[in-house]
């Protein structure tokens, strides 16, 4: 079903032709799939849609993303000394495990790059699971040009392994897993879905009925007559996923979030939703699907429930700030060249980490582990575990 072209919104850059094209295939493939499904679907699986939809969506196909040139900034692109922090964490722990470092959608490649050359001589190789074949390609390019020394140590997969020992990283992937819309009216839930509407796409409610998605909505019993939020079933399977595979090792979580009582409290009545374009927050997810990245924050108490579920130990809790100063951010930065130009951008980049104002606060780290003795660093001070 052909839908009608959407124009940006004042002050928003344009897309070219191509991109514009582009953007009315991914529409026309969700409204086939809404058609097919009797008018509507789910939220959850329009993101999905917008999202992965082979060779359509914002992570399935070409745009730059990542950078000055895509849509949002990641801490790996910041600076090469967070790589270099989480190289310390890894070191730490696969010292002690044994196995290998596991990223989970590694995006630009950035934070892989950064830490195997922090990592040095260490016999460790870097795994890399990476559903999105254009991000795979570049990747796998980034190593090719930048380090091609590397590239042996570096291996892509096409699966979870099983029984992995190691590290498992994880740098805001749980944020962009597709997420169910959910209202509740005088504490009734009901599921917001989309349906095509006007050339466009729009928001439709439906009672919600019995089942796992219900249930975890009667559980939240969210404050006030009307709440509007989310609900990310994924995330927490995931996490549960992971947690069967890892014989021993960790897993470490960094993303942005909030515990429940912080996530469904009653000043954020309106949701966390977000879509991102061209360094943009839009509160419209139906914008330019396929050209816009759709997140929500993450629920890092039912994060932590799947994983002792599945048999992991929560081994700790805090915000990314504490979590960087405490793994060595600062001693990275000060074996850089006091004054000198890329010092003085570094310890700019390094103020955004972990300033409150920043990305310190608003984004926390989580560690999940088994077979994990003693302290990790990272976590050996400002623990939050009790917040969850």
């Amino acid at each position: 079903m052909p839908m009608s072209p959407v124009t940006a919104p004042p002050r928003l850059p344009e897309p070219d032709a191509d991109a514009r094209a582009h953007s009315a295939r991914v529409a026309a493939r969700i409204a086939d799939e809404i058609a097919a499904a009797g008018g509507w679907i789910s939220f959850a699986r329009y993101m999905e849609l917008a999202l992965y939809a082979p060779g359509l969506g914002y992570y399935a196909a070409g745009a730059a993303k990542f950078g000055v040139a895509g849509d949002f900034v990641t801490a790996p692109e910041l600076t090469p000394l967070f790589g270099a922090t989480l190289a310390r964490f890894a070191r730490t722990v696969v010292t002690h495990v044994g196995g290998d470092v596991l990223e989970l959608g590694a995006g630009s490649g950035r934070l892989a790059l950064d830490l195997l050359q922090a990592l040095g001589d260490s016999p460790v190789s870097y795994l890399i699971l990476e559903p999105s074949p254009d991000l795979r390609a570049r990747q796998q390019a980034l190593f090719a040009t930048q380090a091609p020394e590397l590239l042996a140590r570096v291996r892509w997969l096409d699966a979870l392994p099983d029984d992995f020992v190691g590290v498992v990283l994880a740098n805001e992937v749980l944020d962009a897993l597709p997420a169910h819309g959910l209202v509740w009216r005088d504490g009734e839930p009901f599921e917001r879905g989309v349906v095509c509407r006007d050339g466009g796409f729009a928001w439709d409610e439906r009672p919600l009925r019995a089942g796992e998605l219900r249930s975890a909505a009667d559980a939240i019993a969210p404050p006030g007559a009307w709440y509007l939020s989310e609900i990310n079933m994924v995330a927490p399977a995931l996490v549960a996923t992971l947690g069967a595979r890892i014989a021993r090792g960790v897993l470490l979580l960094l993303d942005y979030g909030f515990p429940r009582a912080e996530y469904y409290h009653p000043q954020r009545a309106m949701g966390t939703l977000r879509a991102h374009y061209r360094h943009h927050a839009l509160d419209d997810p139906f914008f330019l699907p396929g050209l816009t990245d759709l997140t929500t924050h993450v629920d890092f108490s039912a994060v932590a429930a799947a994983g002792e579920a599945a048999g992991m130990d929560l081994l700790g809790y805090t915000s990314q700030g504490q979590f960087l100063l405490d793994a060595g951010l600062l001693d990275d930065l000060a074996e850089w060249t006091p004054g000198s130009l890329d010092y003085l951008r570094a310890a700019a980049a390094v103020q955004k980490l972990v300033q409150p104002h920043e990305m310190g606060e608003l984004f926390k780290a989580m560690a999940l582990g088994r077979g994990w003795l003693g302290p990790l660093p990272g976590f050996r001070g400002g623990d939050r575990r009790g917040a969850l």
